[in-house]
């Protein structure tokens, strides 16, 4: 029988090397550590030279404090620390570093040397710059630096081959080690950051704004796409931006969320931030965000994983509130505000920017109100293009639908025309193929999907209709009878209160039959067979074990899907108008349920450019 083993302590070094193993698992984790010390130490300027994606050669250099020269062998050692000195330090961590292991743990695996100059109080570098190596028993020396701290980590497992297998090849090392430089930049853009891999700099970046460096970072697409958050709750803050559903991704590689400048992948963020988008984005797609959540250092408990990127909220519930509905209504508000900055952004000149003055009425043009209830007819001449002589079941569409019930009320819901000036979606011109509405507003030609556009009303109309409970029903005349599967007929049975709150009247009047006898007063003009068989399939595909406010969302989507108009639906142009006004009124109208955008603003700049007007 083999003999026991018997208990005895670790040698530092292997102690070293098993932290080593949880801090240190590739060159861009290193990086992270030394560039979090770094901006600890006050610095303004950072420069990484990298070689062989880091496996080879990191070398850090910054422009900040430094570290005293007899402090320097300290700074090796682990668990050796200037941030933290009691529990209650450590409760209120305010640093990016505060374990006192990072520097220990790295000298471990690889070859390490530190180099530095410290300054005074009165923040002149010392005298002199002092140097000290990675290894047992090494003594501080002198050395030539101007100011701030270097250091150096070569060959990154040199001495434990076996975990030196697990790295990727040097393109891939070093995207992480990149990746892992831009999160920390986007958090400190007053910081100037410089990359080289192989002695050829790949990335620069001057100290900027917040605006400035994400646009650096993330592109200036995103930030075209995206709308700004900067909400308060009492200690809590997120600022930052959201991007709009049209810029979604299909991975989840452009979401970055910060606590107190530290980046981190939080599952109660993720979550919070996904039902955020839930009416927004299809359910295969990705958002893009940036966004920094500030709060007490005492709320947030940041020592819960060996790499810092998770975190532990004190009031997990009340975080996760905030975020939600601080970036659900940043997605959620009405589109006159987005499409008066998309005019501004697009603005014509100012000799043709001016108001169009209102003509008076001419013979043949009707002189009817909008549905909207702004009581201004479009001042256009029709031009012809796909106009419709009358739709009279539309026309009692967008009367049932309408949110006001009066003119006077509709007439304060909508924002004040100053000085007869255009709202932000203008008015309608003409149809396109009897998909697009095309409109003119200050700024140039709007373009309107009229099919997405009408949905997300329908549906927004329809979640504030049953939240009230006042989803209105309306019986039909002659009860629309359909063939059904014996599926489709038990599922009516089945969830036959379901669909009462959803304002239908739903009843087998045979085995294989059904009958619509009433339907929502907002859907009166829709295809009642075509909406009984959509809600039915929907409750056979999830039934009612959902959770009640996503089951609910969904039924009433699929309802708005199937009530809005159609392509190929000839519209006039007073109901062309209606829907427009109520786009501008209607919360999240810049996109559709299932996450596509409804319209787009065309400037006169970018058609004099494709004309060649000018040159």
């Amino acid at each position: 029988m083999p003999e026991t083993a018997r208990i005895h302590l670790l040698p530092d070094l292997l102690i070293s090397q098993i932290a080593a193993g949880e801090v240190v698992d590739r060159p861009a984790s290193v990086l992270k550590e030394l560039l979090e010390n770094a901006l600890d130490a006050g610095s303004s300027s950072i420069q990484v030279q990298l070689e062989e994606g880091g496996v080879k050669l990191i070398r850090v250099s910054d422009d900040g404090s430094g570290i005293a020269a007899d402090e320097l062998p300290l700074a090796l050692v682990r668990h050796a620390t200037s941030k933290i000195s009691s529990l209650a330090d450590l409760e209120r961590v305010g640093t990016l570093g505060f374990r006192g292991e990072a520097l220990a743990s790295v000298a471990a695996v690889a070859r390490v040397t530190l180099t530095t100059r410290a300054k005074g109080g009165d923040g002149t570098a010392q005298p002199h710059a002092w140097r000290v190596a990675g290894e047992s028993g090494a003594t501080p020396e002198p050395a030539a630096l101007a100011s701030g701290t270097v250091v150096e980590m070569r060959d990154l497992y040199y001495n434990t081959p076996a975990r030196r297998k697990f790295l990727k090849s040097e393109s891939t090392e070093f995207a992480h080690c990149s990746e892992t430089l831009r999160r920390i930049a986007l958090a400190h853009p007053e910081v100037a950051f410089t990359l080289a891999h192989n002695g050829r700099v790949s990335l620069h970046l001057a100290r900027s704004d917040a605006r400035g460096r994400a646009g650096a970072i993330l592109g200036e697409e995103f930030l075209a796409e995206s709308r700004g958050v900067d909400a308060t709750a009492g200690p809590l803050r997120l600022a930052g931006y959201c991007a709009l559903p049209a810029y979604s991704r299909a991975r989840g590689d452009a979401q970055y969320c910060y606590v107190n400048g530290r980046f981190v992948r939080d599952r109660l963020l993720a979550h919070a931030l996904r039902e955020a988008y839930r009416d927004l984005l299809h359910g295969s797609r990705y958002p893009a965000y940036c966004l920094f959540l500030e709060l007490d250092p005492a709320a947030v408990d940041v020592n819960v994983h060996p790499q810092k990127t998770e975190v532990r909220f004190r009031d997990s519930r009340a975080i996760h509130q905030f975020v939600f509905h601080a970036v659900q209504r940043c997605l959620a508000g009405p589109l006159a505000a987005t499409a008066a900055a998309a005019a501004m952004a697009v603005a014509p000149p100012d000799d043709i920017a001016s108001p169009l003055p209102t003509p008076p009425a001419r013979a043949g043009v009707r002189d009817q109100p909008f549905a909207g209830g702004s009581g201004r007819p479009p001042w256009q001449a029709s031009l012809g293009v796909s106009e419709a002589t009358r739709s009279g079941a539309y026309e009692a569409f967008v009367a049932a639908a309408r949110m006001p019930t009066t003119a006077s009320a509709a007439s304060e819901a909508l924002p004040p025309l100053v000085d007869g000036a255009t709202p932000p979606l203008g008015y309608a011109l003409a149809q396109l193929h009897g998909v697009y509405i095309l409109a003119q507003n200050a700024a140039g030609l709007v373009v309107v999907d009229m099919h997405a556009a009408h949905e997300r009303i329908l549906y927004e109309k329809l979640k504030h209709a049953f939240e009230q409970q006042n989803l209105a029903s309306q019986a039909l005349l002659i009860p629309a009878v359909f063939s059904a599967d014996e599926i489709d007929v038990a599922a009516a049975e089945e969830n036959a209160a379901a669909l009462q709150r959803l304002g239908f009247d739903l009843a087998p009047v045979g085995p294989r039959q059904l009958a619509v006898r009433s339907v929502p007063a907002l859907l009166l003009a829709a295809d009642p067979t075509a909406l009984a068989r959509s809600l039915l399939h929907e409750l056979r595909e999830h039934g009612t074990t959902r959770p009640a406010t996503a089951q609910r969302n969904q039924l009433l989507a699929s309802m708005a899907c199937q009530g809005a108009v159609r392509a190929h639906r000839q519209l006039s142009l007073a109901e062309m108008n209606a829907l427009l006004r109520q786009m501008e009124e209607t919360e999240r109208a810049d996109h559709c349920n299932h996450g596509r955008p409804t319209w787009m603003q065309l400037g006169m700049a970018d058609l004099d450019r494709h004309f060649l007007r000018g040159r």
